[in-house]
This record gives C-alpha cells, sequence and structure tokens, in this order.
C-alpha cells in the first residue's frame, strides 16, 4: 500500500500513485522493517529535480520493479527540502561511500537506519541488479552488511563532529580566502571551476564585502565579471528574469531550467550590493527583474515564497524556454525577428537539443542608445507572452522556512537601494515602480505569514503548504535566515515586533542548538534521533546553519546593543575559521559574516521625522560599511533600541553612529556622516 497520498510534500504527492509501498519518513517504515526483518530502502529527492523525475519514470512506476521493492524492502520517500536533516546524514553517508553526492539519492539501511550501501540515479536494468544484490547480501552475509553500516556510522559521525579546532576569523584569514579564490577563479567564464558551473552567490557576497574594507579591486572585478557573465549567459531567464540551478557548460550557456528561491534570492542580494556599490546599470537591471521573478512567480498570495519552478515541462526539459528562428519570426515578424535572434544567439543550429537555442544577451543593451533599449523591451514583451500561451513548468509550491528568509532578506535590501538610485527621469521608472510595490507586498506577506503560522509553541516548523504548517521541526537554517530576515524588516519598517520575534528565535537557537565548542549542531537536542547528529560547517547550495544563526546573531547583537549574542557569534565563527583560509568556495556565507565582524559592524540611527525622504538615512544607506544595521525614525521610537535616548541636535535631523559598541560623535550633515563611515 503506497502511504503517500495524505503528505504535505508536492515531491511525495508525485510518488502517491507509483505502486511501490511508499512510506514516508516515520518510526512506524522502520518498525515495519523490523518486524519483517528486511532493509530499508530510503529514496531522497526534490520536486524540481530532472533525474529524481526520470529515476521515477524508469523505476518507482515500473510494476515489475515496483514488485521487487515490495516483497524484499520497506520503501521510504523523503523530500530533502522538507527534512533537511535526514537528507544530510545520508548525503554525508553517500559522499563517504562513493566520493560524490547529488539527487536522487538512493540509500540501503539496516531497520535502525544505518546506511550500509548508497548511491544516486541508477538506470532500471542496474537498479534491478543492485536490488538483487542487496537482498543476497542481506540473506546470506549479514554480519558483512552490519559491520559495513557500523563504519559508515563512524566515519559520517566523525565528518559532522564538533569540538575540532577552533581560531579567531581575522583579517589575515579572510585576506587568504579572496586570494585563495582569485586562483580558481575561471578568468574567461567567470564563476568559479568547470562544468557543471553554479551561480557562486555567497563567494561573491563575501568579495563585495572583502572589496568594501580593503578596496580590493581584484574581489570587485571578480563579481562584475561574474555577474555580467551570468547574466547574459542563459542560465539568465532574459524574459521574465530570475536564474536557473546551474549552467551544465562551464560559459553560462545551457542551463540546468529549474528555479529555485534560495538562489534567487541570494542572487537578488549579490546584484542589488553590486548595484548599491557602483550604480552599475546592469545589476540594476537584473537585481530589478529577479525581484519581480520571485514576486511574480514564486510569491503566494496570503503565504509565502513557494520553493522552485521544475527543470521539466510535460516531461520535457526547457521545453517552454527554447527557442529557434522561425519561432521568432513567428512571433515577431521578419524583420524584428531576425533582429531578435542576433540579440539572443539564436541559431539554426542551436545551443540546445533539437536545433533550439536557449537565449543570451549576446549584445550590451544596458549601455545601448534609448532607442534600442526600447526595441529590446518591446521585443522582450511580446516573446514573454508569446511564452506563458506555451505549457508552463510545474511549481513546488511548499514555503520553506529558511528559503523564504532568504527572500525577505534579499527583498528589504533591494527596497532601500530602490530608494537610493529612484529617479523621475528614469526611462522605466513607472517598471520599477511598479516592481517595488509587488515585492515588498509579498515580502511583507511572506514575513506575517512565517511568523503566524511557521512559529508554533514558540518553535519553528521547517515548511507549510496551503497555509497549513507541516510536521518537520525548523532546523538551525531556519532559525538563521528566518531570524535575519525579522532583523533586516526591522530596519526597513522600524517595527518592533520584528526584531522582538528575532530575538526569540536566537534565544531558541541558544537554547537548544548550541555546541560544546561554541559552534552550533544543525537539529535540536530534542528532536528526532538519528544514527548521527548533523552539524555541517560548509556553505553549499545555502548558506550552512551555522552562518546562518552567525550572521542574524550579529545582526540583532547590533540592533540590540546586547553584547552576549555578538560573543556568541564570535564563538561560532571560530569554529569554521579553520575552513575559511583553505575552503574558500566553500564558506563563503561565513567569511561575508566575519567581514562584517571585522567591519564592526557599524550601527547607525538617524533620528528623523522623515525616514523615507532624509538625505542622511539614504547617505546611510549608500556608505554603508559591510554587515552594518541602519535604522531610521522618530528619537525614543518604541521597539528601536538603536533610537533610545538617542535625541536631535538643534532640533535637526541627527545620526548617530557606532562600532562595536563604541559610538563616534553625533552628526547632522551628510558630509560629516559619510566621514565617519569611510
Amino acid at each position: 500500500m503506497n502511504r503517500l497520498a495524505n503528505a504535505t510534500s508536492p515531491y511525495l504527492l508525485q510518488h502517491a500513485n507509483n505502486p511501490v509501498d511508499w512510506w514516508p519518513w516515520c518510526d512506524e517504515a522502520f518498525a515495519e522493517a523490523k518486524r519483517r526483518d528486511v532493509p530499508v530502502i530510503i529514496s531522497i529527492g526534490y520536486a524540481a529535480c530532472h533525474w529524481c523525475h526520470v529515476m521515477a519514470h524508469e523505476s518507482f512506476e515500473n510494476d515489475g520493479v515496483a514488485e521487487l521493492m515490495n516483497d524484499s524492502f520497506v520503501s521510504i520517500k523523503v523530500d530533502r527540502e522538507e527534512r533537511p536533516d535526514v537528507d544530510a546524514v545520508y548525503m554525508t553517508a553517500t559522499q563517504a561511500m562513493t566520493g560524490q553526492g547529488g539527487w536522487p539519492m538512493t540509500v540501503f539501511a539496516t531497520p535502525d537506519g544505518t546506511p550500509f550501501f548508497c548511491g544516486t540515479y541508477f538506470p532500471r536494468a542496474n537498479f534491478i541488479r543492485l536490488l538483487g544484490s542487496v537482498v543476497t547480501a542481506w540473506r546470506d552475509q549479514r554480519e558483512d552488511v552490519l559491520r559495513q553500516g557500523a563504519a559508515v556510522v563512524e566515519a559520517i559521525g566523525g565528518a559532522q563532529a564538533v569540538g575540532g579546532l577552533t581560531a579567531p576569523l581575522t583579517a589575515d584569514l579572510l585576506d587568504a580566502a579572496a586570494g585563495q579564490l582569485a586562483t580558481e577563479y575561471d578568468q574567461t567564464n567567470g564563476g568559479f571551476g568547470g562544468a557543471p558551473k553554479f551561480p557562486p552567490h555567497m563567494n561573491l557576497l563575501f568579495l563585495l564585502r572583502h572589496h568594501q574594507r580593503t578596496g580590493s579591486e581584484r574581489s570587485l572585478e571578480m563579481v562584475r565579471h561574474t555577474c555580467e557573465a551570468m547574466a547574459r549567459g542563459g542560465i539568465h531567464d532574459q524574459l521574465a528574469g530570475g536564474f536557473a540551478r546551474y549552467s551544465v557548460d562551464a560559459h553560462w550557456t545551457v542551463p540546468h531550467f529549474e528555479k529555485m528561491l534560495y538562489d534567487n534570492a541570494l542572487l537578488l542580494r549579490v546584484y542589488t550590493q553590486l548595484w548599491r556599490l557602483t550604480g552599475d546599470p546592469l545589476a540594476r537591471r537584473v537585481a530589478r527583474d529577479t525581484a519581480r521573478f520571485l514576486a511574480d512567480e514564486l510569491h503566494r498570495p496570503g503565504e509565502g515564497f513557494a520553493s522552485a519552478l521544475d527543470a521539466d515541462t510535460e516531461g520535457v526539459e526547457g521545453l517552454t524556454y527554447v527557442w529557434t528562428p522561425a519561432q521568432l519570426v513567428e512571433v515577431l515578424g521578419e524583420e524584428d525577428g531576425r533582429w531578435a535572434a542576433d540579440l539572443f544567439a539564436v541559431t539554426d543550429e542551436g545551443s540546445f537539443e533539437g536545433g533550439t537555442s536557449v537565449l543570451r544577451l549576446a549584445r550590451d543593451i544596458d549601455d545601448a542608445d534609448p532607442a534600442v533599449r526600447r526595441r529590446w523591451q518591446d521585443v522582450v514583451g511580446r516573446l514573454l507572452a508569446a511564452r506563458d500561451n506555451r505549457p508552463q513548468p510545474a511549481r513546488d509550491d511548499k514555503v520553506v522556512a529558511a528559503w523564504n528568509g532568504l527572500a525577505i532578506t534579499a527583498i528589504a535590501e533591494f527596497q532601500q537601494v530602490v530608494a537610493l538610485y529612484a529617479s523621475p527621469e528614469d526611462e522605466d521608472v513607472n517598471l520599477m515602480e511598479g516592481v517595488t510595490i509587488v515585492a515588498d507586498g509579498a515580502m511583507r506577506d511572506a514575513a506575517e505569514h512565517l511568523a503566524g503560522v511557521h512559529i508554533v509553541d514558540g518553535r519553528l516548523r521547517r515548511v507549510s503548504r496551503d497555509k497549513a504548517v507541516g510536521e518537520p521541526a525548523g532546523v538551525l537554517e531556519d532559525y538563521g535566515c528566518v531570524a535575519e530576515a525579522f532583523c533586516a524588516l526591522h530596519q526597513l519598517t522600524g517595527e518592533g515586533r520584528w526584531l522582538e520575534l528575532a530575538g526569540q528565535l536566537l534565544e531558541v537557537a541558544l537554547a537548544r542548538f548550541a555546541a560544546p565548542d561554541g559552534g552550533f549542531f544543525d537539529t535540536a537536542d530534542d528532536a528526532e534521533r538519528l544514527v548521527t547528529r548533523p552539524a555541517d560547517p560548509t556553505d553549499n547550495a545555502t548558506p550552512a546553519g551555522r552562518s546562518a544563526i552567525v550572521a542574524a546573531l550579529v545582526a540583532y547583537a547590533a540592533l540590540s546593543g546586547q553584547v552576549r549574542y555578538r560573543e556568541a557569534a564570535e564563538a561560532a565563527l571560530s569554529t569554521v575559521a579553520p575552513l575559511v583560509s583553505r575552503h574558500a568556495r566553500f564558506t563563503g556565507y561565513a567569511a561575508a559574516v566575519g567581514e562584517a565582524l571585522l567591519s564592526g559592524p557599524y550601527e547607525i540611527a538617524v533620528v528623523t521625522d522623515d525616514p523615507a525622504g532624509d538625505p542622511l538615512v539614504a547617505a546611510a544607506h549608500r556608505h554603508a560599511p559591510p554587515g552594518a544595521v541602519v535604522v531610521a525614525g522618530r528619537t525614543d521610537q518604541p521597539g528601536v533600541p538603536l533610537l533610545a535616548d538617542r535625541p536631535t541636535l538643534d532640533d535637526r535631523p541627527t545620526a548617530y553612529v557606532c562600532r562595536g559598541f563604541v559610538c563616534d560623535r553625533p552628526v547632522t550633515s551628510v558630509d560629516d556622516l559619510v566621514a565617519q563611515l569611510r
């Protein structure tokens, strides 16, 4: 009997009609395996995963394969986005056994959950042979299987251990991390490494902050080059905005077409901060269009942001997105069709399958003549309208707390930078105004949903769907990303409730997730016991839980003036510091937070009756050093500690700048404020 019909996870629901007798992750499944004395198959994936769909079609929808699985195993299906703790444990096991990981993940385990054989995608014939081999080994070589499982658990316990080396995260270590990234940088195509190439958003955030602190032009150039290469490549949706998960090649041309909330939230922060620091028009446009993508394509009214758009449409990857020259002419007419083919690198040979092309921006458009930009905007609008009539990819509409936190923080930063550069003379002023309005509404909607639905009895839940909260408990990254988001909202709105909620979440994290060495576990001390308690310090697709909680602790300490949160942040960061200079590509968020701590971070309070329009507020945001917090409002505004006991001077708007709880003299002129921030 398949038991997935009542699941809240869209991924599990995709498998609810399989002939496999799937169980969700639960104690009852392992008890059933123990009763039957059979091994467990733990199959882990997610809704937007292309190869998960392939393995499902080849094997899990096949009656013969299902019969083998049902006769000799208890089969458990896990959504890795819903249960990142389960995924983390078995991903570490898979990497330990095979040297690599990925999804779909296929794990064979004992009835107590101990993994003894791990892999990823298996074609049907290979999977059938593997099922037979495991059945034989379980029957005839049980002691060897159990020994293998015990060795794997010991190995992954060591890989996830806390209590290792600690060291302060110094300027020298961060300089070394930036230097290591420079040596691994792809000078031709931007980014790091070869194919497949993933957007290095957290490394780019770090490099931007490193540039601010040190003045390193090399760090800034790596960000500029990579951002331009991604924005002009096929990984960026040239019509609707947003970025795909990764490029299958080294030059950003052909994407793996799934679009993830976390990638787009983190990339929105990168392009927003690049725009803030340089005024770059490409960064401005891409930030705007990414914010629009989040609000238009992933926001669910009355809830938060959905998790992803699928890679496939009707079982075909890229069906929605690719074009031929003839299709462009059909939509645009002969003249504009040929012009668009040249602009978007659409050729008869094609850059994708079947002679189709992924749209790329082959010509510079941001500095082009206004008439050319108007023609481009018209063409984009008509192509997007035509594309909207095509079959569309499915959307994984579950709301993940951590990823919504990332999106809220990104949109809050975007809103602040828009205010700096808003100009009635901009040719797309109406478009920018529309995007900021809908993005702001989506951000506030998501925050209210997290506060009202995901926080249950003072604890954070990981997921929700259709306004109903799920059972999985929040993990450390949820607490960190959501607390950081609430700190960002507090700065944007001046509302004390968001800072209060952030503090409550951080108290839970300190009480329930802290490790003896100053670090953190990824699961709470009262969470479900797995074969090992995960504590991964590395930043991968999303910030590590440890990096996320440190970022929130740093922001909260600066906003509240409470030193103990900063001390907790420094202690946790010291457990990651030994990795930063040696594994910079996998500690980007931790390094970015380290730059904030080295910078101060600055605490900037502007006492004013006009937070939206005061030039002091604009100067504070424009020149804010790495990780700075900025609040503006009336003196002693309720719920805003940075405005307490801070009067105006001579009845003029007044700025107060502190750094690491040590304050400069208050100032009333923009020039004086900027001088204090340099």
